[in-house]
């Protein structure tokens, strides 16, 4: 479910934290935010682990663990519709027991040291639940593998 707390506390909207098919060079960048950001940074989430999906990963909330990605500011004029677009993408419907991640917001520490508050899709608990007990989790946090 998505959280309640939308902005920063200066009122702007949260970035995206990336760490799949939305990644730079990833197969979905181009089509949901190629020209719709206004910064893109390298950034880690810690308390999460990767695992392996069908073409696409899933990030599950751990105490230990730690994902690569990136944080991508999104462009004001365009923010509340890019974030509905991913929801649709990412299907996450809030309040659906049948959505496959929840949007949920997570602190992240960018490649310059310092952290943002930024909206993360996690797999939804029952995704979360199955991949624990019997998914493929990517080691060092990065995908595509080797990326």
């Amino acid at each position: 479910m998505a959280d309640t707390a939308e902005a920063t506390t200066d009122g702007t909207p949260l970035p995206v934290f990336v760490y799949g098919t939305l990644r730079r060079g990833g197969h979905n960048y181009d089509a949901f935010l190629r020209g719709r950001t206004t910064e893109e940074v390298p950034a880690r989430l810690a308390g999460a682990l990767l695992y392996e999906g069908p073409g696409y990963p899933y990030a599950v909330a751990a105490p230990r663990g730690e994902i690569h990605g990136e944080l991508m500011v999104l462009a004001p004029a365009g923010h509340a519709a890019v974030l509905r677009a991913l929801d649709v993408l990412e299907d996450c419907v809030p309040g659906d027991p049948g959505s496959l991640y929840d949007r949920v917001v997570r602190e992240v520490r960018t490649e310059r040291g310092g952290t943002a508050r930024a909206w993360v899709y996690l797999a939804a608990e029952r995704i979360a639940r199955r991949l624990r007990a019997e998914g493929t989790p990517i080691p060092d946090g990065t995908w595509p593998r080797g990326a």
